[in-house]
């Protein structure tokens, strides 16, 4: 794991030291990483992790540069990392530490690139402006988010899928749509005798990366046909219609993104009247926080105004 949520220094916890130790050896990716978060040794954490790992009889970590978890190890650091969501509020709620000297709480979040290019940033504005909350973004495909969830990485997921993991709580966001575009020139030189099997297994398509499966999506909802089109990989939302209006290909952008370059020519529809809506949802852990409950708030009071509500 890349980081922790809750980094602390050498602050009050409340939480068991072979725990704290754990946490920060994870989240730093090191034992000398860890020594430095905690004002300890290297060797006070490597004993604090061995009787965490002989107390439980389960390798928790494995030595390597990073360091990384092992499956009993994501099951746990899920755990802990709860309590610290709630150690940080407790604390808070106490008055423990003078608010000058209380490290801010970090929050760790995946979300597809294609809602941190449109309206995920907003609400977190809102949210740091208020609370002073910090946010620790990982950026992933709505079909593959989940994954950071399960394995501990992040405290909440933007998804495509609507069945909760196991522990979790989903929310419905609204449906994200998507057009297909390519710029007028594109059109004219690939699809002028229409949009068939043909011209799309010939024409060049933009890709975000090897786990987008959104153009290919659409390909089989014209064609009902499986094709291998030349394909660029972009990893760039805000690139993907500047690459479209450039002639590199045609693609699936988000309805949002397009007023602009639609009413002024740069790119066109290559299917009018034809759209593919992703339906978003908001799944994260189902613990008691009052944390959890502004930043599912914001997000839910972001996606209504942006996204696509049933009616």
């Amino acid at each position: 794991m890349d980081k922790i949520f809750f980094i602390a220094g050498a602050a009050m916890t409340l939480l068991n030291p072979q725990l704290s130790a754990f946490a920060a050896v994870l989240g730093e990716g090191s034992f000398e990483g860890a020594a430095r978060r905690l004002s300890v040794t290297p060797s006070a954490i490597s004993q604090r992790i061995k009787a965490l790992e002989d107390r439980l009889g389960q390798v928790l970590i494995l030595r390597q540069a990073p360091c990384r978890a092992t499956a009993a190890g994501e099951q746990l650091l899920r755990s802990v990392q709860q309590m610290q969501l709630l150690e940080a509020e407790t604390l808070q709620a106490f008055a423990v530490e003078r608010a000058a000297e209380q490290a801010p709480t970090t929050l760790a979040i995946a979300v597809n690139a294609d809602s941190l290019a449109t309206w995920f940033l907003g609400a977190l504005a809102m949210l740091h402006g208020r609370h002073g909350l910090l946010f620790d973004v990982r950026v992933e495909d709505q079909d593959h988010s989940l994954d950071l969830l399960r394995d501990g990485s992040v405290l909440g997921a933007i998804t495509a899928d609507a069945h909760p993991v196991q522990g979790c709580t989903v929310r419905p966001l609204g449906a994200m749509r998507y057009l297909p575009i390519a710029s007028p020139a594109f059109v004219a030189r690939h699809f002028a005798h229409g949009l068939d099997a043909a011209a799309l297994g010939r024409a060049p398509m933009v890709v975000f990366n090897r786990k987008d499966a959104l153009q290919r999506r659409f390909v089989r909802k014209i064609t009902r046909a499986r094709l291998d089109p030349p394909t660029h990989y972009l990893p760039s939302s805000t690139g993907f219609v500047d690459a479209a209006g450039l002639d590199l290909g045609w693609c699936m952008a988000p309805e949002s993104m397009l007023h602009k370059p639609l009413r002024e020519g740069i790119v066109q529809a290559i299917a009018p009247g034809r759209w593919l809506d992703v339906p978003l949802y908001w799944q994260h852990w189902s613990v008691r926080s009052t944390t959890l409950e502004r930043l599912t708030g914001a997000l839910l009071a972001g996606a209504a105004k942006a996204l696509r509500q049933r009616d």
